[in-house]
């Protein structure tokens, strides 16, 4: 099988404050015609980096060394108009956010026709249309012909993505560059991504390479795995060998810390043990709650429809489905940012629809709240120590040395203790920057905790020790949590009861144990089948029944 891609001792350094930083060392590996090839690590691992090095885009002050070959051509030291031939057209790249690398402004239509002419010129515009459909219609983009009239923001996440992927393949590249292809996509939408990008390899013969720190997503699509640490490739092989019988300890590491579906203890904690543990009164109680935007100009759509659940004190209620089920909202909607159109949301008491300011703003002093990506709910011009503590100042309104105790006590509970509190928001890994949101959000001892994607993401490992760091303090600090997410693998390791919800309705609620391993509805079901576990032999078995009950 001749390579598409040779990594050959590729060294790709910095200088960074006089110092030289080797952010890839000495790493090695190819990718055959054909082939789904896996780079995996933790973040700095220098997998993007080698990626971007390939396609020519690494960062400015970029050194590189070795030899990277596409086919039978160097890229490593080719000049500009050379590097122009190889992408786009015998490499193309699909980036990990595609509502960031689409442009808002211009339609669905326009941004492909761009990258059919620039692949063909000369092309007329029926030709550049009718390719843009068949391009639209080869990654199952439903109603290909209307999408071309929309905007981005039209179009579901895995829509967006799939368009990606089509404007990638519209030059027929030998190698597709995947980077964190499904890491913002639901369960069922990031299934159903892999099935084309499955499809598309085995009709065109294309190659991938597959960066992700997803062991799930591994198991499903490659069939080689190359994992990196600290730059330097420490493992790489045979994708079943790899994750079944791993011979580094990094890679050992990796695999343990993955949250796997149906690896925590039945029963445990659920029933009568979690029933002594809750307080009569829910800290949150949700009733009847519909919840609708637009007006009369241009209709009413309706995020949420009738949905109803608690929250009790020191339970966690994990509240999941796909893009578009009302989940967020009804995080926003619990602490008073969204509108509640009909029903009530009380929290301890206060009904955040009717009352009135002093009371809201009374009670938001007793929710905190998590986001999904911290370093855009950080001030980047606070240190970690004055985040944590301007609502120690702001609102409690304690003395200054009161202050510096609660806010270096804080840090320490979420593991940043030391030099920490110095420090600023990018000076920080993700992982250490969701840690600081956490202790930012417990600061005021809520009731209350949202978190809304809190670990979506993060690093398989740096996800372990978060989840470590909010399951100790939940379990010390007794708040009641909402925890909004997509991957039911967090939910099995860190929640007592589940609420699914499916188009703004709830489809099932119950214990953690009946709603993942025993679940009445069939849209549930489709959520447990679509979780991608870190085992090749059997994911390819949950593949198989997902596809067949599909096709019943």
């Amino acid at each position: 099988m001749s390579d598409v891609l040779s990594v050959e001792h590729l060294t790709v350094t910095f200088d960074v404050e006089g110092e030289t930083v080797r952010a890839v060392d000495d790493a090695s590996f190819r990718v055959g015609r054909g082939e789904v090839v896996a780079v995996v690590g933790e973040s700095g691992s220098g997998k993007s980096m080698t990626a971007m090095t390939a396609m020519g885009i690494a960062p400015d002050g970029a050194r590189a060394t070795g030899s990277i070959r596409i086919g039978d051509l160097e890229v490593l030291g080719a000049d500009e108009r050379t590097l122009r031939e190889v992408r786009g057209r015998r490499v193309s790249m699909v980036f990990q956010d595609p509502s960031a690398a689409l442009n808002p402004v211009f339609t669905v239509g326009f941004q492909l026709a761009e990258a059919v002419r620039r692949a063909e010129a000369g092309l007329d515009r029926a030709t550049v249309r009718a390719r843009s459909v068949e391009l639209l219609r080869s990654v199952e983009v439903p109603e290909p012909e209307r999408r071309l009239g929309q905007y981005p923001h039209e179009l579901s996440g895995g829509q967006c993505q799939r368009v990606m992927i089509a404007m990638a393949l519209a030059s027929d590249p030998d190698l597709l560059i995947a980077d964190e292809p499904t890491t913002a996509l639901d369960v069922t939408v990031q299934a159903e991504v892999l099935d084309v990008l499955r499809a598309l390899r085995g009709r065109t013969g294309t190659a991938i390479l597959l960066i992700t720190h997803d062991m799930g997503v591994v198991a499903d699509l490659a069939d080689r795995v190359v994992v990196m640490r600290r730059g330097r490739v420490v493992e790489s092989g045979d994708a079943v060998a790899v994750l079944t019988t791993p011979t580094a300890e990094y890679t050992r590491e990796l695999l343990a810390a993955v949250p796997r579906l149906g690896a925590s203890v039945p029963g445990a904690d659920t029933g009568a043990g979690l029933e002594a543990r809750l307080t009569p009164a829910p800290v949150l109680d949700v009733r009847h709650l519909v919840v609708e935007y637009g007006g009369a100009l241009r209709g009413r759509f309706r995020a949420v429809d009738d949905v109803s659940f608690t929250v009790g004190r020191g339970e966690i209620v994990g509240l999941v489905g796909e893009s578009g089920s009302g989940k967020t909202t009804i995080g926003r909607a619990a602490v008073g940012l969204a509108p509640v159109t009909a029903g009530s949301v009380v929290v301890e008491g206060t009904d955040v629809a009717t009352a009135g300011r002093s009371e809201r703003r009374a009670m938001r002093r007793r929710v905190g709240v998590v986001f999904q990506n911290p370093l855009r709910s950080l001030n980047p011009r606070y240190t970690v120590g004055q985040t944590v503590a301007e609502p120690l100042r702001q609102i409690l309104r304690l003395p200054a040395a009161e202050v510096t105790e609660r806010t270096e006590r804080l840090l320490a509970d979420v593991g940043l203790d030391g030099g920490f509190a110095e420090r600023y928001p990018h000076e920080l890994s993700g992982g250490q920057r969701q840690r600081v949101a956490i202790a930012r959000a417990v600061a005021l001892d809520p009731a209350l905790l949202v978190a809304d994607e809190p670990t979506s993401a993060l690093d398989v490992s740096v996800q372990a020790r978060v989840l470590d760091v909010f399951r100790e303090l939940q379990e010390r600090l007794g708040f009641a949590c909402l925890f909004i997410t997509h991957d039911l693998a967090v939910v099995d390791t860190l929640c007592d009861r589940v609420v699914v919800l499916h188009d703004g309705r709830v489809a099932e609620q119950g214990t953690r144990d009946a709603i993942l391993r025993s679940p009445e509805d069939a849209y549930t079901r489709r959520l447990v089948q679509a979780a991608p576990v870190p085992d090749p032999v059997e994911q390819a078995a949950r593949r198989a029944e997902r596809l067949a009950s599909l096709a019943s």
